[in-house]
């Protein structure tokens, strides 16, 4: 399959699992070491302001699940020891759920700073992903990311790949701040972030519902198969299985 051509396409906007980033990485790394080190973190910066704000949007949250109807973990605050202990229990419920609300992507990312701060983690991109990054900004486009982990998540991840940092090359990181990524309106606020036409971005990912979005949105789109793949959306999409497809 010839490369695809980039002529028209002013910025790239990327997601991480299954596009950039092996998705194991994400579910076999990332996931279990803040459910392993969620008690002892918290604990250890129960008075860290971003602890107590990531906390707190926590608990507002699950009061407006309980305002739904919805049956949610105990939560109680007599002393910061039982508000700790109920914020892991509620986190820990919803990481079971693969939940992607803001408050728990936001203390994920805290766990994860102090990680790869300390050396503990390292992020993991596919070979081709910096090669292309260089290539891509030598052709002066813009090169931003989307995922449903938080900014400091995905900003960590790339600052401290196997093949160094790499977030010089990003021009801008968003997470669900902007809007679900399955949600057209949330394209389009990217756009309107960026100040380029919907019809200059060229959006990547693995996920059906977020590449409708997109092209939805006006962006082009195509689907990335780094492994298995969805037949649906290959009818729907172009097909890449690296990024060397794009010249």
């Amino acid at each position: 399959m010839p490369p695809i051509d980039l002529a028209g396409v002013d910025v790239i906007l990327l997601d991480i699992e299954g596009t950039t980033t092996p998705v194991e990485f994400v579910y076999e790394t990332l996931f279990p070491y803040a459910r392993e080190n969620l008690k002892s973190y918290l604990r250890a910066n129960a008075d860290d302001p971003e602890v107590r704000e990531a906390i707190s949007s926590l608990r507002e949250h699950r009061e407006g699940q309980i305002s739904s109807g919805k049956t949610v973990p105990a939560w109680i605050a007599d002393t910061q020891e039982a508000e700790i202990a109920s914020a892991v229990g509620y986190a820990l419920w919803l990481m079971d759920q693969d939940s992607k609300i803001g408050p728990l992507k936001s203390l994920q990312g805290l766990i994860w700073q102090s990680s790869y701060r300390a050396g503990e983690l390292k992020g993991q991109v596919y070979a081709d992903v910096p090669t292309a990054f260089d290539r891509w900004h030598r052709q002066a486009k813009k090169i931003a990311i989307y995922s449903s982990g938080s900014e400091l998540a995905q900003r960590l991840l790339f600052g401290a790949t196997q093949y160094g940092d790499l977030t010089h090359f990003i021009s801008a990181f968003f997470d669900t701040r902007v809007g679900r990524k399955a949600d057209v309106d949330s394209y389009r606020g990217i756009a309107t972030i960026l100040g380029a036409s919907q019809d200059r971005f060229l959006f990547l990912s693995d996920a059906t519902a977020e590449l409708n979005a997109a092209r939805c949105a006006g962006m082009r789109t195509a689907l990335v198969v780094r492994k298995n793949s969805d037949p649906s959306a290959q009818e729907a999409h172009p097909v890449i299985h690296s990024f060397d497809e794009l010249r």
